[in-house]
């Protein structure tokens, strides 16, 4: 292959992270909360129930926000059912994974391992089944301090000081079938525009995200954005996205293409938003919220991986298994957050244990990595800066991406990939550049120089790679450390110039400290 050339410099950056980009998300799905992050009686559980094993592993992969509870489970869910007694809440049957909810663990279950875990919470709303009104309630138990009926319900359910949370969700996915009262982009922009002007009314310093369309390949895409805009432009921060990458064709480089498809989507719900914007004249610019992304196909097609029969408790469902492959589209994926720096404020890798996660447990048993756990950790730890704006030259394949919604057969040509996707992030306070590079070609080795400006000499700090000669390959509680990042070999640096060789299909880190 051609040498891949890239050059950065420091003057030129397309945005700072936001500390909510490197979010997660935990659902009452399968073995997500159940047996996955809460499970009293585990050997490594804690006097709350919290599986330590678990959370020590969550903060090596550092997320930094989380979202909770749904996901299509919210909007069926009542948040009443999880607080107070244990013993007193209900059972209910969730409609969503047609599975029985027990409600041991609720909203401040989930408030407290977020305190655990050092995270952020991130609770969405019920505009399905329920209305502003329970939305402006829930708002109320958690961040009013006291002297209300609600307030004052938290206080005596054993939470004195209020949970604070800043950030909500109203609903989720609202233009789906498969959701709970299903809405058109009118009927949810009102209902969203009501709840957010009286969740607002109790608390006017959080912060609001609507729903955007669940894919980019839903019918109303686009039409529903501008339309749910032009209702609650006003009353909102944040519109979300939703993605997950497949390979059902089983064709790896197309599946390896997918992730510049996020590209697409982003620029495209950027281009609509500011085009409402633009019609009020408006200098106000809504942010977006990459609220559920991530590799996803083994047990979405088939409904037997969805939903077992007979209403079980936690059942065994979406448990995808992640693979060498899966975690290169997957880091692809990273890369494109990171150069949407400047819009993407926010954003949560859906889920965080057991289902379609990077944190795999066994019930009463242990927890390990995933695949896709490595390039997320190096996404979180290393990706905390200002992204700089790169001027690559790779050369590139034609790839054709097929992603199925119901009956309709939709592909996606993609006649100009480049072999190389890159990001590179600038750690001013601590004179840290750090690149993240993945080699898409499948059999040859990829020499790359990057010409690094204005950073004066550059010191080599830590250099990995991810790769496998199986791209099968995954790890198992008999293998867990199967797929995990090696050190690269042969990376040079000279003043500002960086000068390595990547190996066929392989994600690396590149990390290194500027001399001023």
């Amino acid at each position: 292959m051609q040498t891949v050339t890239a050059t950065i410099d420091r003057t030129f950056t397309i945005g700072e992270t936001d500390r909510r980009l490197f979010g997660a998300f935990v659902e009452h799905l399968g073995r997500c909360v159940y047996g996955g992050l809460y499970e009293p009686g585990h050997p490594s559980a804690d006097a709350k129930g919290f599986r330590t094993d678990v959370l020590d592993l969550v903060r090596e992969l550092a997320p930094t926000t989380m979202r909770y509870p749904g996901g299509n489970f919210v909007s069926g869910y009542n948040w009443e059912d999880g607080v107070g007694p244990v013993e007193k809440r209900p059972r209910r049957l969730d409609l969503a994974w047609m599975s029985t909810e027990t409600n041991a663990f609720g909203t401040n279950e989930f408030i407290d391992w977020c305190r655990a875990a050092g995270i952020e919470p991130m609770l969405a709303v019920n505009l399905g089944t329920r209305d502003g009104e329970a939305a402006r309630r829930l708002v109320e138990y958690c961040n009013f301090p006291g002297g209300t009926e609600l307030s004052d319900l938290r206080r005596d359910h054993g939470w004195p000081e209020p949970h604070d949370v800043k950030f909500w969700c109203l609903g989720n996915e609202m233009d789906g079938p498969w959701q709970m009262e299903t809405k058109t982009a009118v009927e949810y922009g009102r209902i969203a525009t009501e709840a957010a002007k009286l969740m607002r009314w109790v608390d006017p310093s959080i912060e609001l995200a609507a729903c955007g369309s669940s894919a980019r390949t839903m019918p109303t895409f686009g039409e529903w954005e501008d339309t749910v805009l032009e209702h609650t432009f006003e009353h909102v921060e944040f519109i979300s996205l939703h993605t997950y990458l497949n390979d059902y064709a089983g064709d790896t480089a197309a599946f390896l293409a997918s992730p510049d498809l996020m590209d697409s989507f982003i620029d495209e719900v950027v281009a609509i938003a500011d085009a409402v914007a633009a019609r009020r004249r408006s200098s106000k610019r809504i942010m977006l919220s990459f609220d559920e992304w991530n590799v996803w196909y083994r047990t979405r097609r088939k409904s037997e991986g969805r939903t077992k029969l007979g209403w079980p408790v936690a059942p065994n469902i979406l448990e995808e298994v992640y693979t060498m492959k899966d975690a290169l589209a997957f880091g692809g994926a990273c890369i494109s957050l990171l150069n949407h720096a400047d819009r993407v404020r926010s954003a949560c890798l859906a889920q965080l244990v057991n289902a379609i996660a990077p944190i795999m447990t066994e019930t009463g048993g242990p927890a390990w990595r995933q695949t896709i756990f490595h390039p997320f950790a190096h996404f979180s730890n290393f990706g905390r800066g200002q992204v700089l704006r790169a001027n690559l030259v790779s050369p590139t394949y034609a790839a054709t991406y097929y992603d199925p919604r119901g009956t309709a057969d939709l592909t996606f040509p993609l006649p100009a990939v480049p072999y190389a996707k890159l990001a590179a992030v600038h750690d001013e306070a601590g004179r840290a550049v750090t690149l993240f590079v993945l080699n898409r070609h499948l059999d040859q080795p990829m020499p790359i120089q990057i010409d690094a400006r204005g950073f004066g000499d550059l010191e080599l700090v830590e250099a990995l790679e991810m790769r496998h000669d199986d791209l099968s390959a995954t790890n198992t509680k008999e293998a867990p450390d199967r797929v995990r990042p090696a050190p690269l070999a042969g990376v040079r640096v000279d003043g500002g110039r960086v000068v390595a060789t990547l190996a066929p299909a392989s994600w690396n880190v590149i990390r290194l400290v500027a001399s001023e």
